[in-house]
C-alpha cells in the first residue's frame, strides 16, 4: 500500500531466526503446542525435497482450474474501502483469463493500492514455494505443531538476498506430514519499497488456509491480514480479505500430474467436491469474521 509521505530508503532482509517472533496469538489460535525437537524417520531436507516436489505439482493443477477471487481491502479508522471480485476463466482457446464481476468505487483515502499490491493479491498471498524456487530462500525447520486436525511440520522461511525487483514471501509455513503439501502460510511480501521521492510502499502481514480439492490438491480458500502499517506520516490500519471459490477443474487437454503420475481428464470431479480419503483429516475452513 503506499502512501505519498516522505521516507529515506532503508534496504531491510530480516533474518530467517527473528521470524519467530512474527506469529501473533490470532494466527496461532487453531493451532497446537510447537514441538521443537528433530523429526523422527525423515531429515528436513527431505521433508524440504518432498513439500517442494509437491508444490510444483500443485502449481501446475491450479493452473488448470477456474474459480472466483473476492478481494476486500479496508482502513477501518475511515471507512475506505476497495473491492473487487473476479472470475478466473478460459476463453474457448484455452487461454487463462480474468473477468471482473463486481467492482464498487474504491474509497480508499489514507493509502492507496499499488501494482505491487494488486500483483501480490494475485500472484503472492497464495504463495507456492516449487523445487525451482527451494534455493533462492532460507528454510529453517522449527518444529512439529497441530494445525486443526492435520499433523504438521513447521518452517521460517526468508529470501537469502533480493534480486532487483523482483518479489518474495517471508514468514512461516505449515506442511502436512502425510500429503506433503503447504497448508497455511503466515507472513508477508518483500521487500517494503521506499523510493527517492518520498514515496512509501509498505506490505501487511497475512495468512493464507488452505484447503483440500477435489481430493487431490490443497488449495488456497482464504487469506487475512489486520495489520498496522508505520508510515512516516503516521500509523494505518489495514484489514484484507480475500476469498478463493468455486474451484472447477477445466476441461482441456493438457496433461498435469499428481506423485509422479499423470492425472487424465475425467479422473477429478469438478465444484470442488471432495473425493473420498481414507483417515486423511480434513482442515475445517478458518474462521471468517
Amino acid at each position: 500500500m503506499q502512501s505519498t509521505t516522505s521516507r529515506r530508503f532503508q534496504p531491510v532482509l530480516i533474518a530467517v531466526l527473528a521470524l519467530l517472533s512474527l506469529v501473533p496469538l490470532s494466527a496461532r489460535a487453531q493451532e497446537g503446542p510447537l514441538e521443537t525437537a528433530q523429526p523422527t524417520g525423515i531429515t528436513p531436507e527431505e521433508i524440504i525435497r518432498r513439500f517442494a516436489a509437491k508444490e510444483t505439482e500443485f502449481k501446475q493443477a491450479r493452473e488448470q482450474y477456474t474459480y472466483r477471487q473476492d478481494v476486500t481491502v479496508a482502513t477501518p479508522e475511515d471507512d475506505g474501502q476497495y473491492r473487487e471480485v473476479f472470475d478466473v476463466v478460459f476463453d474457448d482457446k484455452g487461454k487463462r483469463l480474468e473477468n471482473v464481476v463486481f467492482a464498487p468505487q474504491n474509497s480508499l483515502q489514507k493509502i492507496q493500492m499499488s501494482p505491487e499490491d494488486l500483483d501480490d493479491i494475485r500472484h503472492r498471498l497464495p504463495f507456492v514455494l516449487t523445487s525451482e524456487e527451494i534455493p533462492e530462500y532460507s528454510i529453517l525447520y522449527v518444529g512439529r505443531q497441530k494445525e486443526d486436525e492435520l499433523q504438521c511440520y513447521v518452517f521460517d522461511i526468508a529470501p537469502k538476498q533480493i534480486e532487483g525487483k523482483k518479489r518474495y514471501f517471508q514468514g512461516r509455513i505449515w506442511v502436512d506430514d502425510r500429503d506433503f503439501q503447504i497448508v497455511k502460510t503466515y507472513g508477508k511480501t518483500v521487500p517494503d519499497i521506499h523510493k527517492k521521492k518520498g514515496q512509501e510502499n509498505l506490505f501487511p502481514k497475512f495468512t493464507t488456509w488452505r484447503e483440500q480439492i477435489d481430493g487431490r490438491y490443497w488449495f488456497p480458500t482464504y487469506t487475512k491480514a489486520d495489520d498496522t502499517l508505520h508510515f512516516s506520516s503516521g500509523d494505518v490500519r489495514i484489514l484484507e480479505k480475500v476469498k478463493y471459490e468455486n474451484y472447477k477443474r477445466f476441461g482441456s487437454n493438457v496433461k498435469i500430474t499428481y506423485e509422479g503420475q499423470d492425472v487424465q481428464k475425467g479422473q477429478e470431479k469438478t465444484g470442488g467436491e471432495q473425493q473420498p480419503q481414507p483417515q486423511q483429516p480434513q482442515t475445517p475452513p478458518p474462521p471468517q469474521k
